[in-house]
């Protein structure tokens, strides 16, 4: 019984874990129609017309393979939506193409250098798109003869009859054939696939000719055609998997299991030289193809000047992804100098990037971004404490406003209402202060903190450096 509980516990931790609300969640893509003209709220997305049409032409450039080592740059103040348009961003371009996401700060707490982990990063934003051809044999179920030794051992030989919808032929089976079939529990009926280099069996489903046994096999069972054509036919299939992962296989002695480990570590040149020149021979003779993801920096003015050096070479290497990037940064100093450039981003690397501006959110658009987050949150909210929400989100930021919905829904749950109210929203607002109040605060009563200083030294010492 204690076995069973601790079993459930751990499906329950799992799911909880898997359905967490996070900041940008509720982004299902640009929210472009087929013009590129961004809609009023659509995908998640509000407002930022301007930066969300910018975005969406990046991205049909990225689809079309025409920008590949080109970079941009979303610049704003904070809460004005740039991690929302790279995540919106990252969902229209699909599963296939390949999209890594890291902030500045990343590089300085890995245990590699910094060099290295921008490798690694770059390398896992290009994806190798591998063609393989295979020859299966396609067909539904006859019939299934194994003949059985009087003896009870196990079955040796044995007879598979598949068909198509235009002919029909017997195969010998063998013991391991005979393994596998049993295993996958085929019967006549079934429509099965044989991939002829492995032996591999798959089962497709049950034949619609076999739909009047429904009600004896139940709900779960599929139904398809049966195949046309030949029996014998070439298959394609593609694999799309990314450098990085090519790398960290062929850089350890566990091969693809280390993928799973976590811990790569740094990866030697040679080993990467190798498989650059090994996808340059499968491009060439067409067994693969290079598909340009995108590489998402949050927080660049984070990096130093050794990192902005780098991504200024590995910008003109011809396998290089997309790279965006992001920062709320006005004229500030280059991380490891003493000069200031726009963005705290050198005027170099400036030149290469596309820069998109974000704006302030009018307090319309506030007010329909916290509709979604409600929804998204589920918190049901009287139009009253929406009114009061957003006008809290105008004067003070988003992000804050943001953050009551979720403390609101608790205190109103405490006070067993059904709907967050005025009053529960001006119940948190005084329990958490926004950073003027907090400012404000520190100002009358700065002589009780420690290591606090009268605003007038501190305009002084403003004012000389």
């Amino acid at each position: 019984m204690a076995a069973a509980d601790v079993k459930v516990n751990a499906e329950v931790r799992d799911l909880t874990r898997i359905e967490r609300i996070g900041a940008h969640s509720h982004i299902r893509g640009l929210g472009l129609d087929d013009a590129l003209e961004a809609r009023a709220v659509s995908q998640g997305m509000v407002g930022q017309a301007k930066a969300r049409k910018a975005a969406g032409i990046i991205l049909q450039m990225i689809k079309e393979g025409k920008i590949a080592g080109r970079a941009m740059l979303l610049a704003g103040q904070p809460g004005t939506g740039k991690t929302a348009i790279a995540m919106g961003m990252a969902k229209a371009l699909g599963e296939e193409t390949p999209f890594a996401m890291m902030t500045g700060s990343e590089i300085f707490s890995l245990e590699m250098s910094k060099t290295e982990a921008l490798t690694q990063a770059f390398r896992k934003a290009i994806g190798v798109r591998i063609k393989e051809e295979t020859e299966i044999i396609e067909g539904e179920v006859v019939e299934i003869e194994i003949d059985r030794p009087e003896s009870g051992g196990v079955a040796k030989t044995g007879r598979l009859t598949l068909k198509t919808t235009e002919m029909e032929t017997i195969y010998d089976l063998g013991q391991k054939m005979i393994e596998s079939l049993t295993k996958e529990k085929v019967t006549s009926g079934d429509v099965i696939t044989i991939d002829k280099a492995s032996g591999r069996i798959t089962k497709l489903g049950r034949s619609f000719a076999r739909s009047r046994d429904y009600d004896a096999m139940g709900a779960s069972t599929k139904f398809v055609q049966c195949p046309e054509g030949e029996l014998q036919k070439r298959k394609e299939v593609v694999h799309v998997v990314t450098l990085h992962e090519i790398d960290v296989i062929n850089s350890r002695t566990q091969g693809f299991l280390a993928l799973f480990s976590g811990d790569t570590g740094e990866i030697r040149s040679e080993v990467r030289e190798q498989i650059d020149a090994k996808v340059a021979e499968w491009r060439e003779e067409g067994k693969a193809e290079i598909v340009p993801g995108v590489l998402f920096i949050d927080e660049v003015h984070m990096l130093d000047i050794e990192c902005f050096s780098f991504l200024n070479r590995a910008l003109e290497n011809d396998m290089a992804p997309i790279l965006v990037t992001a920062t709320n940064r006005g004229i500030t100093r280059i991380r490891g100098t003493q000069y200031r450039s726009p963005h705290g981003v050198p005027i170099d690397l400036l030149d290469r990037l596309l820069i998109i501006s974000t704006e302030p959110y009018s307090e319309k658009e506030i007010r329909l971004i916290l509709d979604i987050r409600c929804e998204e949150e589920d918190v049901e909210m009287s139009e009253d404490a929406k009114e009061l929400l957003t006008k809290i989100g105008f004067e003070t930021s988003l992000r804050y406003s943001i953050q009551l919905i979720t403390a609101a829904a608790i205190v109103c749950q405490r006070r067993k209402g059904t709907e967050v109210d005025i009053e529960d929203i001006s119940k948190v607002y005084s329990m958490f202060v926004d950073v003027k109040r907090s400012t404000q605060f520190l100002i009358e009563y700065q002589e009780q903190y420690m290591f606090n200083e009268v605003p007038v030294e501190a305009e002084e010492m403003e004012t000389s450096t």
